[in-house]
């Protein structure tokens, strides 16, 4: 049986928290930030945790995370 490959542009957006969870960094930060609102701004700058239902495919991509 093959190693299987990790996903390199994945290894890149995401780490793995000390109890298992997958962090991640918000969308919509990149550009045309002049109509969006400081608050809004602000809130994406914070990284979030990866959702239950999505885990199981990011635990394919990265395997050796």
């Amino acid at each position: 049986m093959p190693k299987t490959k990790t996903s390199k542009s994945a290894a890149k957006r995401f780490k793995l928290t000390g109890s298992g969870k997958l962090k991640r960094n918000k969308a919509y930060k990149s550009h045309i930030l002049t109509k969006k609102s400081t608050k809004r701004k602000r809130n994406l700058r914070k990284a979030t945790i990866v959702d239950a239902a999505n885990f199981k495919n990011m635990k394919k991509i990265l395997p050796y995370l």
